[in-house]
């Protein structure tokens, strides 16, 4: 809440202004030599007024509490509003001493408080600031003197004044009386300030003129300007009423013209839209609800005159609900085994996913009408989710939609707008849906789980009906108004990972999930669909370019290291324009890429081998991460000073791995008889844990077993096996628990060059799944508890 505000100063029954009894009286008032400073905010308060203040700061109530009845204090303005607790260098200096006339106390906590302005002051010197500012200050005299030039700039002063409150409307009738009233100059000029629409440091300019003269001739300037402003709002209002009662003089002659029209047996253009508009809606075939909402519209819109605005609005829904595919259907292709040979023609490996799309197609085939199941493909970044949507889509005949649902924060965005918005649309849904042309596509959300959500809605909440089979046949837009059938649409969804997908909205959906490729199956995919692809991009012939299998292994292991093949993508592309721009420019005609080629291409390798470098010393050891990207190696490094015992801990690591590294540490305190460590390291010294790269998040409770094994590598100064990583859950029992990620972990790991993985025992089912090509060449051993992996990590 702000600290005050001045009420309206439009709104003169709540501002009173009237005359000193005496010319000079602001320069004859007794004022005190230090008084109490309560700050205005957007607002000048000027000599002669009485004026009602919010009070709400802590401050200022202190201040009105400690005031006796009759209490001066002084008002002054703020140079900036925003400023919450003003100092001295944030008021103005010259201000109006006030008289507290009254105190009312408020429920909610604040303070009304009634003022009456008396002089002019000058600030001299701030002598207190808490628990509110107090200034020793200074009367500032008024002067004033009656000539000819004064009675002149009054007398325009009162005119203009008003006129300005004639052309006024929210200036109430007793202003012109309250002006009549006043009749000192100095009065008057202040009056009239205070009524006028001016910002704070045109009114502070004119509180801190004394020469009532000049200040006079300011006020006149202002006026001036008001009154020209006025007067032109005036006339501008008054060609909008001219133009308003045209319209309605020929809305009536319309009228009369279409029953003289339908007596003599013709139409005008407007009935015949109206008989179009009417056809399109019986020729839909919507549902019998939406069909009789559609026809009232249009009986509606028939008795509005075309330059109506709602007559627009009432156009555009009906245009809406004219253009949906209520009952335009494409015929499903259920042959299972031309499905089979566009899946496999268009993606190389994901055996257990086609696999699961064919189930879904010969179901789909032995009952046509049974609800369609939510799929959603969860996996890193270019495993080919949106394409396998695509290759879904023309394996079934079906047309394709994709929406992408990152960044998305507005529930309008799937249900619409209400049609009492301005510029209101349909959600994404239905707009999809219109383009589209048919009631049955396969439609991919894209970017499940990174929905955002803030005052405007919960977007995934919105997608809660539209993913149900049980709800979406009457899913309803806030637009539209009216049921439309969703059941028919086949949804696929995509994600990263699954985490931040609510929960509600994960379990109306099927996970499927697509694991990051090993470097066989990249170059095999890179062989058969990216190397065509960017040869015909780049405008080569297949003739022009060859690039050697060796070539793409380099790329993939020196280049790229990543789950999908995006960038194994990119970085074809840019071999195939190395190359197109020497055969354009005639010096190659084509050009055989090899492995040594790339350095020259591509520059120098961007992936060095650093398991050996980085685990050769005790303290640091490899463990394995599940990223949005796939799967990846994560260093845990340990070092040791003099100190107390503490345990330190950096890398942006989150909460969950903050509790693994202090499980860890407790663990091996317990155990240290055990493992032959002196009492003397945990007490003389201070150890840092520090998980590389530092300007990375992590979190998760996997790396408890890295986080183990770094420091027991420190306290006993045995290095690590460079080719062995670990993954694991550790109690403070010293068990060690499952993780998941399991399959893009080891695919991390095997492109990262490990040989041995250490894994907990319940998760040993989960190895079955993953392809051999992932397996081939890496031993896997099982633990229950962390003791075991002294035996199994170190170098002898």
């Amino acid at each position: 809440m702000k600290n005050m505000k001045l009420v309206d100063i439009v709104n003169l029954d709540n501002y009173i202004v009237g005359d000193s009894p005496d010319e000079d009286e602001e320069g004859t008032f007794e004022l005190p030599d230090t008084i109490p400073l309560l700050p205005l905010r957007g607002t000048v308060a000027f000599p002669g007024t009485v004026m009602p203040l919010a009070i709400g700061r802590q401050s200022s109530i202190k201040l009105v509490e400690d005031c006796p009845p009759q209490a001066v204090l002084g008002l002054v303005a703020q140079k900036s509003a925003d400023i919450e607790s003003p100092t001295g260098q944030d008021i103005y200096r010259i201000g109006t001493a006030a008289s507290v006339l009254k105190v009312i106390k408020m429920p909610q906590g604040t303070i009304n408080l009634i003022a009456h302005g008396v002089c002019r002051f000058k600030i001299l010197e701030i002598v207190g600031k808490e628990p509110y500012l107090r200034a020793r200050v200074e009367a500032l005299p008024i002067r004033s003197r009656m000539t000819k030039k004064m009675r002149a700039l009054v007398l325009n002063a009162r005119h203009a004044a008003e006129r300005v409150f004639a052309l006024s409307p929210n200036l109430p009738e007793e202003a012109s009386v309250l002006l009549e009233n006043v009749q000192d100059p100095s009065s008057l000029a202040d009056f009239i300030a205070a009524t006028l629409n001016l910002s704070v440091s045109e009114k502070q300019q004119i509180l801190e003129q004394t020469n009532v003269t000049k200040r006079l001739e300011n006020i006149n300037r202002k006026l001036a300007d008001q009154l020209e402003v006025l007067e032109l709002s005036n006339k501008i209002h008054g060609q909008v009423r001219e133009s308003i009662d045209k319209s309605q003089r020929e809305y009536f002659l319309q009228e009369e013209l279409k029953a003289i029209q339908a007596e003599l047996g013709q139409t005008d253009r407007h009935t015949e839209e109206l008989d179009q508009l009417e056809e399109r809606i019986l020729a839909t075939k919507m549902s019998k609800k939406a069909q009789a909402e559609a026809l009232r519209e249009l009986d509606r819109m028939s008795r509005l005159p075309v330059a109506s605005p709602e007559y627009g609005v009432i156009r555009s829904y009906l245009d809406w609900m004219c253009e949906l595919p209520w009952s335009i259907s494409t015929e499903d292709k259920l042959d299972i085994q031309r499905a089979e040979r566009v899946l496999n023609k268009d993606h190389y490996g994901l055996e257990k996913v086609k696999k699961r799309i064919i189930e879904f197609l010969a179901v789909r085939k032995l009952n046509p009408k049974g609800k369609s199941p939510i799929l959603c493909f969860v996996g890193p970044p270019g495993v080919g989710k949106t394409s396998l949507g695509k290759s879904i889509a023309r394996a079934m005949g079906r047309n394709f939609i994709r929406i992408s649902l990152g960044g998305i924060r507005d529930e309008a965005d799937i249900r619409g707008h209400r049609r009492t918005y301005i510029g209101a649309l349909p959600g994404r849904i239905l707009q999809e849906l219109r383009k589209t042309g048919s009631r049955n596509p396969v439609f991919m959300l894209d970017e499940l789980d990174k929905i955002g959500q803030d005052f405007h809605g919960d977007p995934a909440s919105a997608l809660l009906e539209v993913l149900d089979p049980q709800q979406n046949d009457t899913f309803t837009d806030h637009y539209l108004d009216q049921p439309f059938d969703l059941s028919d649409i086949m949804f696929i969804g995509t994600a990263n990972y699954t985490e931040p997908i609510p929960e509600p909205l994960l379990d109306r959906m099927e996970t499927i999930e697509l694991p990051g490729y090993t470097q066989g199956e990249k170059l095999k995919i890179a062989t058969k669909y990216l190397v065509p692809r960017q040869i015909k991009e780049n405008g080569l012939k297949k003739n022009q370019i060859n690039i050697k299998p060796e070539a793409i292994d380099a790329m993939i292991d020196k280049y790229t290291r990543e789950a999908g093949v995006r960038n194994l993508e990119r970085t074809i592309a840019a071999v195939c324009r190395s190359v197109a721009t020497r055969i354009a420019k005639g010096t190659s005609r084509k050009a055989t890429i090899g492995a040594s080629n790339l350095a020259k291409i591509l520059g120098p390798r961007e992936y060095e081998p650093e398991l050996a470098m980085r685990t050769s010393t005790p303290g640091v050891a490899t463990g394995l991460a599940y990223t949005p990207e796939g799967g990846e190696i994560l260093f845990v490094e340990s070092a040791q000073t003099p100190g107390k015992g503490e345990l330190n801990l950096t890398g942006q690591i989150g909460e969950v791995m903050k509790e693994s590294a202090q499980a860890a540490w407790s663990i091996i305190k317990a155990d240290a008889d055990k493992l032959g460590l002196d009492e003397k390291l945990f007490s003389d010294f201070d150890y840092h844990v520090h998980v590389p790269a530092g300007a990375v998040p992590k979190d998760g409770p996997s790396a408890g077993c890295a986080i183990y094994t770094s420091l027991l590598s420190l306290l006993q100064g045995r290095p690590i096996k460079p080719d062995v990583a670990m993954t694991g859950e550790i109690t403070l029992k010293g068990l060690v628990l499952p993780v998941g990620g399991l399959k893009e972990k080891i695919i991390g790991a095997k492109r990262a060059g490990i040989k041995t993985v250490i894994l907990p025992s319940r998760n040993r089912k989960d190895i079955k799944d993953l392809p051999k090509e992932a397996t081939q060449g890496i031993d896997f051993v099982f633990v229950n508890k962390v003791t075991s992996l002294v035996k199994m990590v170190f170098k002898n």
